[in-house]
Parts: C-alpha cells; sequence; structure tokens
C-alpha cells in the first residue's frame, strides 16, 4: 500500500474493531467528536462502520500510524446485497441492545436507533447506477495529510478490480471541508429528492 511519512494503509483487521469504534465516535458529528451527543459509544460505529467490516471485510481498509489505526474506509460493492445481509445477519445481534420503538425518535440517540433498524433507507432509485458505497473518516491530526485520498485510492481500486462500476456516498452538507475533499478526489453531486440533511456525491471506481 502507499505510505506517506509514518503512517500506511494496510487491510482491517479484526483487532483493529476498538480503534474502528474510536475513529467513528471522533469524527461522526459532522467530522468531529460525537460524544456529547451519543454517550453510548457502541451506537454509531453499529451502524455506519462495524457493519462493513464484518460483512464485506475484503472492502475495509484503515490507516495505521505504526502503533493503531488512526482512519478507515469501509463500504460495501453491492448495495441492495449488503441491506439483506445487514438485515439477516447483522441486525438480529443488535436488536436486544437497541430494541425498535414505536414511538416517534426524538433525542440524536433515538433518531440512530431509528436509523438502525432502517437499512432500507440506503436503497434510493436515483442511485442505483452507483451500486457501491462508503463512508471513510480519519482523526483529526491525520487529516489533510494526503492519507483520505491514499484510503480512497484502496477502496476504489477493490472496487475497480471487481468490476464495480460506480461508487456514491451521503455526507452531512454542513460538513463543508469533507466535501471539499471529496471535490478534490473527483466526486460529483448526485440529485436525489428531499435528501434531508445529506449530501448524496458519486464518481466512477476508475483511477
Amino acid at each position: 500500500m502507499t505510505t506517506t511519512s509514518r503512517a500506511f494503509v494496510r487491510p482491517y483487521q479484526p483487532d483493529d474493531r476498538d480503534a474502528l469504534f474510536d475513529i467513528c465516535v471522533r469524527t461522526a458529528h459532522q467530522g468531529g467528536d460525537s460524544r456529547h451527543l451519543y454517550p453510548d459509544l457502541e451506537l454509531l460505529p453499529s451502524i455506519f462502520a462495524a457493519p462493513y467490516a464484518y460483512l464485506e471485510p475484503e472492502l475495509a481498509f484503515v490507516l495505521d500510524d505504526g502503533e493503531r489505526a488512526v482512519g478507515y474506509i469501509v463500504g460495501t460493492a453491492d448495495t441492495p446485497l449488503f441491506v439483506e445481509r445487514y438485515r439477516a445477519q447483522w441486525l438480529p445481534g443488535l436488536a436486544l441492545r437497541y430494541p425498535r420503538s414505536d414511538r416517534t425518535a426524538e433525542t440524536p440517540a433515538e433518531v440512530m436507533v431509528d436509523l438502525m433498524h432502517r437499512p432500507e433507507r440506503m436503497l434510493v432509485r436515483e442511485l442505483a447506477d452507483h451500486p457501491a458505497h462508503l463512508h471513510i473518516d480519519l482523526l483529526p491530526d491525520h487529516q489533510r495529510r494526503g492519507h483520505g485520498r491514499e484510503l480512497m485510492t484502496a477502496f476504489l481500486a477493490a472496487l475497480h478490480a471487481r468490476g464495480v462500476p460506480r461508487v456514491h456516498l451521503g455526507m452531512a452538507t454542513a460538513n463543508a471541508p469533507a466535501r471539499a475533499f471529496y471535490d478534490r478526489l473527483g466526486f460529483h453531486e448526485l440529485a436525489v429528492p428531499a435528501p434531508g440533511p445529506l449530501t448524496y456525491l458519486g464518481r466512477t471506481t476508475a483511477a
């Protein structure tokens, strides 16, 4: 994998789990720390990071600083299939800790538990020709050093080798630095009706 300074990109390993969770929690609120909003430190990673590492570990890569993972990229090559597998193989293991509620979600945590139980929200008709999707996060001290590009390069190459033509992501519209990062990497906006707080971006997997 490509190396920049001491840090380097490598495939995810099971013993990266704690670091994966930590990175997710410390970058989940518009790129910053989310612990003040989500005191349960297992909640967000159980939705946005761990299921990908579990269901498609071959598409999970981390940035290693020589001591631990300090960034990651995870995703799926096939969003509809991922949704099926998430519901059948991942969600049952969370049901006791995070039971689904019939009442309207009000707190940030309740909103996330609701999302957890609705993986079909990922099936957006306008994104069908971008079948893959991804999540990428780096700890603040390792941002703006080219590491995000290295992670993305590894992920896109893995998709391209599998014959996946295009990939998409959903980002918080308010996260302007993230949008600038994706623009530099060749992502463009994808029109999705009523996207809520998200902006959808996509690109080809070709280098």
